[in-house]
């Protein structure tokens, strides 16, 4: 049995709960932990095997991940957030502890980093969702935007501590050190998820219990598809991530070559990206909600694809850095603020498979851009693929702004 809040007449706010912060240092370890093993996995990969060999081991999380992801709403929805999430820790937690013992006991080859890529692009699949879900029972609806500004600097945190830890791992005890250390962070969520209290769902959310999980996957994409503000909202982050994340992977390293700025250069770019999407999540967390939400995120689309398409014509790495700055600035807001009505605007029953569908869009669907992008690069150049990158990025600000009941739509107080 998990336990259950009983909410008060005035609930806390999401930054002074404990219940939450310990939720968060819970997530804030986790994904310490996935930056680290990333970096164990790709420096073991490339020790061990040929570049083309270590690449297929880095993407061969991506299949399982995408192919399953939906399933994996469904069972965050059926067995609860909060225990998938106990779960799929332990398990990810398990599987790279045992990677480091057998790198430390013998040198196995290329096998065991390909199996543990495909163990943690399956877990991934029901990890994701249940992750997306648990917020929503950990406080009121009013104070939910403020948590996915907390999750987005735990993100960012995660992303700019995570490569430093893994490296001093590396240089410490060799990949076999780095993956310990990656389980150990992973380990130290486990407990902490543990003591986090959840509340029970209302029975007017709950939805009937369906016979069969495919029942309760249509269930929820019928419920997507008939849902005013749902239904275009997954249509503007399709947009919006397609036009996105073409320029800004492939693309990025392109310029930064063609520009003469080097591999330091392209760091600098991706730090004024992180500073500004940074930034946004803390205007997240400090202010709790902003009005207008829905007109908020159309316009900071709309005006993030022309920053977009203006950085492959910038002739200074200067200038390449502060348009970064401005492109992370308003890509966070418009992505904070589309997780926020995600959050606030689903019934909690069907959060799971809500986010599974927004998770597949951005991690499943959209990398497929990535080769698309670098074969046009190379036949009409970075100009023209950037504007057309920023046309269809700018499609989900049109989206966004043009379907009334997503434009009007608003973040509950808190």
């Amino acid at each position: 049995m998990t336990a259950t809040l009983t909410p008060p007449v005035t609930a806390p706010q999401a930054h002074r709960d404990p219940n939450v912060l310990r939720w968060l240092a819970a997530y804030t370890s986790s994904m310490l932990g996935d930056s680290v093993y990333y970096l164990a996995l790709s420096w073991a990969a490339v020790q061990a095997g040929t570049p083309a060999q270590a690449g297929l081991v880095m993407s061969a999380s991506a299949l399982p991940r995408a192919v399953l992801m939906l399933g994996g709403g469904v069972i965050a929805d059926r067995f609860g957030p909060r225990r998938v999430v106990i779960g799929s820790d332990a398990v990810r937690c398990a599987a790279v502890l045992a990677v480091a013992a057998l790198l430390f006991l013998t040198r196995p080859g290329l096998w065991p980093l390909a199996l543990l890529a495909l163990v943690f692009g399956t877990v991934d699949a029901v990890f994701m969702p249940a992750v997306g879900a648990l917020p929503a029972r950990l406080t009121e609806k009013g104070q939910l935007a403020r948590v996915q500004g907390m999750r987005g600097l735990a993100i960012r945190f995660a992303g700019v501590a995570g490569a430093p830890l893994g490296g001093l791992g590396v240089a410490v005890g060799g990949a076999p050190a780095a993956f310990a250390l990656a389980g150990l962070l992973i380990a130290v969520s486990v407990p902490l998820l543990v003591s986090v209290r959840v509340r029970d769902l209302p029975k007017d959310d709950t939805p009937e219990v369906a016979g069969t999980a495919w029942s309760d996957l249509r269930a929820g994409l019928h419920y997507i598809r008939r849902h005013r503000v749902l239904a275009p909202l997954m249509l503007a982050i399709a947009l919006g991530d397609l036009g996105f994340v073409g320029p800004l992977n492939v693309g990025l390293t392109l310029l930064a070559d063609r520009r003469g700025w080097g591999a330091s250069g392209m760091g600098w770019v991706l730090a004024g990206f992180g500073v500004g999407a940074g930034a946004s999540a803390l205007l997240l967390t400090v202010r709790g909600r902003l009005p207008r939400a829905g007109l908020v995120t159309g316009s900071a689309c709309a005006a993030g694809a022309v920053a977009i398409g203006a950085l492959a014509f910038v002739p200074t790495l200067g200038a390449a850095v502060g348009v970064a700055l401005l492109v992370g600035l308003l890509a966070g807001l418009s992505g904070a603020l589309c997780g926020a009505l995600l959050q606030t605007r689903s019934d909690p029953a069907y959060l799971g498979r809500v986010t599974a569908v927004a998770s597949l869009i951005s991690l499943g669907l959209t990398p497929l851009s990535m080769p698309l992008a670098a074969a046009a690069i190379g036949a009409w150049g970075l100009g023209p693929v950037y504007v057309v990158s920023a046309g269809v990025c700018g499609l989900g600000g049109v989206v966004a702004l043009a379907v009334p009941a997503l434009r009007r739509a608003e973040l509950p107080g808190g």
